[in-house]
Order: structure tokens, then sequence, then C-alpha cells
């Protein structure tokens, strides 16, 4: 793992642009060895993210066999589609190479256990995902569109969850996703390896998952996996991108271009899965492990660095700004928001 560079004082950079300055703002406040400690990676944490986002997932689809009622039916398409984006996440981390220290492992483990099994594939979003990263909040970045329309009216967004929930977003996202897959797609996310064989271990990994229901005598369990990614998915994919980057104060500064979103316990377990609410840290130092952006997060705020920050106290305050332009207001000019949101990579 490389050393992480100290730039100079910025003061002394008269040609220093805004970036820079709001890196140097934070990182000088912070020793080597704390942020080397930070960076550092423990192999066993994440495969406990991995377990226990299977076992999660797995204790969801035992519950509806044993009391197959509309309540515990939809409480574990809840949780399963929550899961469904801790396993994203996790792909995320892979990209990173954050997941596992050995890299061809991180690779494997990130496709095979995280992102085929909701319908992603690692290399390409890799490169996408990066892109993001060294253009958030330009024109340049791929994900602008995600969180350029708000705020919005609350019967615009209304409208959005019911979409979400009733299945159009994850149709729209499953065919945007096949065209990638297949190579026609004509948007931004692109595959130049496109074909049937791209497909290959999203088949596979959701065969093993049938299989295993199958196994256990339920095979019919499996139909929540498919029904909870064209779903609740998509409401917390949804959730989860307008709250990292939606209605921020200052796109071109690194404090102020991310937010993190304070959950409690319910909001980890049906929004915000292995510590994804932590996105302002994540943007900061992108290669932090998941599993240390809380004590990330306690030393930004313990020198003072998240003064004037976006950081939201839960969930439902995010709604509230996201939802917050008046009825009838003047026409805001239209954002690409559904378009991004059903092809985009997922997550």
């Amino acid at each position: 793992m490389s050393a992480t560079t100290f730039p100079p004082d910025a003061t002394d950079a008269t040609d220093a642009t805004p970036e820079a300055v709001a890196r140097e703002r934070w990182l000088t406040r912070f020793t080597r060895d704390e942020i080397e400690s930070l960076r550092a990676m423990d192999d066993w944490r994440s495969w406990l993210s991995i377990g226990l986002n299977w076992v999660t997932v797995g204790i969801a689809m035992a519950a509806v066999a044993i009391w197959p009622n509309p309540v515990v039916i939809v409480t574990s398409l809840l949780v399963i589609g929550a899961r469904q984006l801790g396993m994203a996440i996790l792909m995320h981390e892979a990209s990173h190479r954050t997941l596992l220290s050995d890299r061809a492992l991180n690779d494997w483990v990130g496709n095979w256990l995280c992102a085929y099994p909701v319908w992603g594939d690692l290399h390409p979003y890799r490169a996408y995902h990066l892109q993001h990263h060294a253009k958030t909040g330009t024109d340049q970045d791929p994900d602008i569109g995600l969180a350029a329309p708000f705020p919005i009216t609350r019967a615009s967004l209304k409208r959005k969850i019911v979409r979400d929930l009733t299945g159009q977003t994850g149709y729209k996202r499953a065919v945007a996703t096949l065209k990638r897959d297949l190579g026609a797609s004509r948007g931004k996310v692109k595959r130049a390896d496109g074909g049937v064989t791209t497909l290959r271990g999203v088949v596979i990994s959701n065969l093993v998952l049938l299989a295993i229901c199958g196994a256990l005598g339920h095979p019919l369990l499996y139909l929540l996996w498919p029904a909870a990614w064209l779903t609740t998915y998509s409401l917390v994919m949804r959730i989860r991108s307008i709250a990292e980057h939606g209605m921020v104060p200052d796109k071109l500064d690194d404090l102020r271009n991310t937010r993190t979103t304070l959950a409690t316990w319910w909001e980890r377990l049906l929004i915000a899965p292995n510590r994804v609410n932590y996105h302002l840290e994540h943007h900061l130092l992108m290669t932090v492990p998941h599993y240390h952006l809380p004590r990330m997060h306690r030393m930004l705020r313990e020198r003072g660095l998240l003064e004037g920050a976006p950081v939201a106290q839960g969930y439902a305050e995010v709604l509230r700004l996201a939802s917050s332009r008046p009825e009838g207001a003047g026409a805001r000019q239209a954002g690409p928001s559904e378009t991004a949101l059903t092809q985009r990579p997922p997550f």
C-alpha cells in the first residue's frame, strides 16, 4: 500500500485550486501515522461484512418460509433490498481495492460474492466510479444526474417512490443493464467487452442461490431475490444517491460537496448497510476501508473539521431536504435523475 502524500502548505501555492485548498484544510490536521492507521486493512472485518449480508438475507427468507404472511413478506423484501445494496457497497469497496488485501482475491470475491448476485460487474464499474471521484460535482461527474434535480416537490418525490416500489424503476434498470452488458447501450455507461458472455457471472450466481433455496426445500423463496431487486433495492439506491450528493452547499469543496448521514440502527438495517452513510469521509480519503469510516468521522468532528459540512441527522432529514421545493414554484430545469438512476452501474 503506497504512503499518503502530504502536500506543501496551500497558503504557499498561489495557483492552488479550491479542491487542493479544501484537501489541505483537513489533511494537515492528521498525522501520517493516523492516516496509515485509517487505511490499514483487516480482512476478517470485510469477510464479516460479507457474511452478515448473506446471513441477513437467509434469515429474511427463512422468516417467509416459517411465517408466509403479507407483513413478513413485505418486511423480508425491505431487508433483502437493503442487503442487495450492501452487496453493491462491498463491490464498490472492492473497486477501491479496500475489500481484501490480496488484489486477486479482492476482485474475485468482489465479483462473485457481491457484484454478480445483484447484476453488477466490478471491472467496468471501477473505471466508471473512479471518474466520479476525480470529477465530483462537475459536469464531467458521471453521477451528476443523480443529484442535479434536487430539491423537488413532495408530490414528485412520492411519484418516484411509487415507481420504485411498483417495479417500474427496476424494470427500466434491468433493460438498461441488459443493453449495457450486451454492448448495445448508447449512453455513457458502455462496455467494450459487451456480449452474452458478460452475463455468465450474474446467471451462475443466481442459479447457485436458486439451488440453495431448492436444496433447503423452498425453491420459491428465490423469487424474493429478484422481487427485491426490482422494488426495494431501487428505493434504497435512490435514497442513498440523494443523500450522498444532493442539496450540498458547495459542489467544488471537498468538505461541502458530499454528505454524511448519521444513521440509527434501523436505518442501517433497512437503508444504509456497511457504513455507506459515511460518504463524506469516503470521498475525503477513498482508500479507507468501510469499517474505519466511523472512526474517521469522529476524528474529523473532534478537530472541528465538520463545521459547515453537510452532515444529516438521519434519512428523514435528507428526504425533507430533497422534497423541500414548494408546490407550484417556478419550473426547475429538468435533470436526468430517472435516466441516471436506471442506466448507471448498480451502486
